[in-house]
């Protein structure tokens, strides 16, 4: 197992500000951070890099999908838009030695269009999943998509169908993931939902219901790791949590109260909790 911690619980940029935080996850024990691009600055992203190699930190990453670049639009021009975007965050990835770009990114998020995901709109998603693949395995860079609940999208709500998603777009660098927090929503039952989808997932958050500190809510956490344990998941476990740090974060994920001590606190609460319960 890698463990690793979400950035985003602290900001969208992670810059010179944050060193401080990235040194004391290294110290915490944290193998890595998962880093939040949404500025498409490769510059920015190369110098990032550096200072998480000279930490010792190894790093995965997320971004989404804007309705301005959205792979599932009825307009050739912002689907295009969206494999655009999707190259840029690719070369970000590279510049700072991601392996894993993960998120809703195959499709707007938080876009409805009033009913479910369309045929047309599962072709296009398929097309610019696979272009935008051929670009991420020349960066050795895997794309991660990830099924939101119904809440947050309306294309992909469960890890089986983000999984069957990944087998017809059959790409080796197109897989999917598992997140405990839209899993508590979604998945009927969570041994089922792992079971049938263990040879596509490829990264797991580690959520709690609430978004603040994994272990402390409602999540099925024993047949979750029950579950984990037999499929044998052996790759990622990254804490996704979020707070009032950010106004504009606090907003997009609806987080109104204080949910924990401090970030620090919950990250550390969070690693004892990861590495007891999975017997790492």
């Amino acid at each position: 197992m890698k463990f690793g911690m979400n950035m985003l619980l602290w900001t969208t940029d992670v810059n010179e500000s944050h060193y401080g935080i990235l040194d004391s996850l290294k110290k915490i024990g944290y193998d890595g951070v998962e880093l939040p691009i949404f500025d498409m600055n490769v510059d920015h992203f190369a110098k990032l890099g550096q200072k998480l190699t000279d930490t010792g930190l190894q790093r995965t990453a997320v971004t989404v999908s804007t309705d301005a670049a959205n792979p599932i639009s009825t307009d050739p021009a912002i689907r295009q838009a969206g494999l655009d975007n999707l190259k840029k965050a690719i070369d970000c990835c590279h510049a700072a030695g991601v392996t894993h770009l993960c998120g809703p990114i195959h499709s707007a998020l938080g876009s409805f269009t009033g009913q479910g995901p369309t045929v047309d709109e599962r072709t296009w998603a398929k097309e610019v999943l696979t272009k935008a693949g051929d670009c991420a395995k020349q960066a050795n860079v895997t794309l991660v998509v990830e099924s939101l609940n119904r809440f947050e999208c309306y294309f992909l709500n469960s890890v089986p169908d983000a999984a069957k998603f990944c087998r017809e777009v059959g790409h080796s660098h197109v897989k999917t993931m598992y997140d405990t927090f839209h899993a508590n929503i979604e998945e009927k039952c969570i041994t089922t939902a792992l079971k049938t989808s263990i040879d596509q997932i490829a990264h797991v958050h580690i959520s709690e219901n609430d978004r603040s500190t994994p272990g402390e809510g409602g999540v099925n956490w024993d047949e979750t790791w029950k579950a984990l344990k037999e499929v044998n998941y052996d790759g990622w476990l990254v804490v996704e949590a979020f707070g009032l740090a950010l106004p504009a974060l606090a907003a997009a994920t609806k987080i109104w109260r204080r949910m924990f001590t401090d970030e620090l606190t919950l990250a550390t609460n969070a690693l004892k909790f990861m590495k007891t319960r999975s017997g790492n």
